[in-house]
């Protein structure tokens, strides 16, 4: 049987994307029940990490863990990837040691590269286009609020970046109404807007007024405004993105009942308020704890011994 990479959601039916929330629900149910199933027993998932995180890699570790299985964390530093050694060489070798690997890395073309090279399956923890792991576990999240993908209004107001990308993609398999705000010369990739728009089953509008984008929404999702290896970039983004600000005024603009989200990590005071991520429509602590289970529907989908 073909190996199953998960490098982005355009790679994905609907079938198989609401399987894999399905699975992950009844894996986090379970485990909130005491159960302790171990069906990854006796594998071992590598995870490489180019860029630090604090939620991919608790996710992925200790969600491996609770799946009975083991992983080994790899840096850069031990790999040299594509300079010291040939990517095809580490995917060959790696694919002998190893029942999978998880890599959070720069550029996308590193994640397509290595599952190229890999006999085993290769999962996409982030990379700057893309990070449909968290738009997955985004997706547990609402559902978990009685909220449905077809037909909900999602307002991304900030940085058209790799989240964005994803979320964009989510609406090639759901009716999702996403509408996303972003100042000029910030927007998402117009390549996924492009494909999302010829094949998708939602819509996709890019804004620049994030009160229109929030106007009736039931989700407000929001990012950071630099993303790791744009620091020098963070003041001139500050200034762009002032008027971006997910607060209490933009909030009432939205659905009464509205939740709002955010991936972490957040810079407080910038892309939201306190009041308004510590406040009673916030559900990102939740977002958090589901990487975790979304992770684990992930691997089993990828590394189960149906595959």
């Amino acid at each position: 049987m073909a190996k199953t990479d998960f490098l982005s959601l355009l790679d994905f039916g609907r079938d198989e994307l609401d399987e894999i929330l399905e699975l992950s629900g009844r894996l986090k149910g379970a485990w909130r029940e005491g159960q302790r199933d171990e069906p990854l027993r006796g594998k071992t998932l590598g995870v490489i990490f180019h860029k630090p995180s604090l939620r991919t890699r608790l996710s992925f570790e200790v969600g491996m863990r609770q799946l009975g299985g083991e992983s080994l964390y790899i840096t850069d530093q031990e790999i040299g990837f594509g300079q010291r050694e040939a990517v095809k060489d580490i995917g060959a070798v790696m694919s002998r040691f190893l029942d999978g690997i998880m890599i959070r890395t720069f550029a996308h073309a590193n994640v397509e590269s290595l599952a190229a090279a890999a006999s085993i399956p290769v999962i996409n923890g982030l990379t700057d286009w893309v990070h449909p792991c968290q738009i997955l576990s985004d997706l547990l999240t609402i559902q978990e609020r009685a909220l449905a993908p077809d037909g909900l209004r999602i307002a991304y107001v900030g940085d058209g970046n790799n989240v964005a990308n994803s979320w964009i993609h989510a609406t090639q398999v759901y009716e999702l109404d996403l509408r996303l705000a972003c100042p000029q010369g910030f927007e998402p990739s117009s390549k996924s807007i492009e494909r999302v728009r010829r094949k998708g089953r939602g819509t996709v509008r890019i804004l620049t007024d994030p009160r229109e984008a929030v106007d009736g929404a039931q989700v407000v999702y929001t990012d950071t405004w630099t993303s790791m290896g744009q620091e020098g970039e963070a003041v001139a983004r500050r200034n762009a993105f002032s008027s971006y600000q997910v607060n209490d005024e933009l909030l009432k603009a939205a659905h009464p009942e509205a939740i709002v989200m955010h991936c972490l990590p957040a810079h407080r005071g910038d892309e939201i308020t306190d009041g308004v991520i510590d406040g009673p429509q916030s559900v990102v602590y939740d977002q958090a704890e589901n990487r975790m289970h979304c992770q684990k529907g992930i691997l089993l989908h990828c590394l189960g011994e149906s595959r």
